[in-house]
């Protein structure tokens, strides 16, 4: 892998983690595009670290004010339902690690995922603006929506701000809880991806390219989660599914 490939991909990393139409899935067909070979996961996950900073730097304040109140019941309560919430998608990622590295080498299974991510996103636009907030039960759903955005192709905050705002959750808050759910998700990918590296050496990637691809995912991502904020907040989030249904068509064809 070249520095500008690196660069490239993790350009692509940078807008695609946060609109809602599949960072995985546009990294698969990219690689498989560039004509890049790289086996499993680690490189998708190195990327996905350099998103987890852009929702840090994004998220900053709603993340101290979690941690400096964590003495307060009400904040408590969000914290666990958080937690609880990242559950389905940690017990099913464990389970099914082995199946999930071979679903990135599978460029087709990408082209259907986009497909379905198309229809999840079109399906907001008839969807009534909720007051709600979440609870245990609502973030327990929405905990199952990113389990099944493991898969590549379907889309993190697609399906999991989607689900948000069929449940009645306020739009904003679809949003943030969408991305503070994130950080667990994507810092235990993280581990699970070095624990690999460290087990089988073979799998690791040359420092100078991955570093390039790591900022270029931060920078990116940062300008790209700060634009998508505000798509969500005026609730046009189906707009993007006419791009999942045509590239997934496409990937296919190709």
């Amino acid at each position: 892998m070249t520095y500008l490939e690196a660069v490239l991909l993790g350009a692509l990393q940078g807008v695609t983690e946060f609109l809602p139409i599949s960072s995985s899935g546009h990294l698969v067909l990219g690689q498989a595009w560039l004509g890049i070979s790289l086996p499993g996961k680690t490189f998708e996950v190195v990327l996905h670290l350099g998103s987890l900073i852009s929702i840090l730097l994004v998220f900053w304040p709603d993340i101290r004010n979690l941690v400096l109140s964590l003495h307060q019941t009400a904040t408590r309560r969000y914290a666990g339902i958080l937690l609880w919430a990242t559950l389905p998608a940690a017990l099913i990622g464990i389970w099914l690690e082995e199946w999930f590295d071979q679903a990135f080498d599978s460029p087709h299974l990408v082209a259907a995922s986009l497909v379905v991510t198309g229809l999840i996103l079109f399906a907001t636009k008839f969807l009534t603006p909720g007051q709600r907030e979440v609870d245990w039960k609502r973030g327990f759903y929405i905990g199952l929506a990113q389990m099944c955005a493991i898969v590549p192709g379907i889309s993190r905050s697609g399906s999991t701000i989607s689900a948000a705002l069929a449940l009645g959750v306020e739009s904003q808050e679809a949003a943030r809880f969408s991305f503070l759910l994130a950080l667990p998700a994507i810092a235990g990918a993280g581990l699970l991806t070095l624990r690999e590296v460290m087990v089988t050496p073979e799998l690791g990637l040359p420092l100078g390219p991955a570093l390039a691809g790591f900022l270029t995912s931060v920078l990116v991502g940062y300008a790209a989660l700060t634009w998508l904020l505000r798509i969500v907040s005026r609730g046009k989030l189906y707009q993007f599914s006419a791009y999942c249904f045509i590239l997934g068509m496409l990937a296919w064809i190709v």
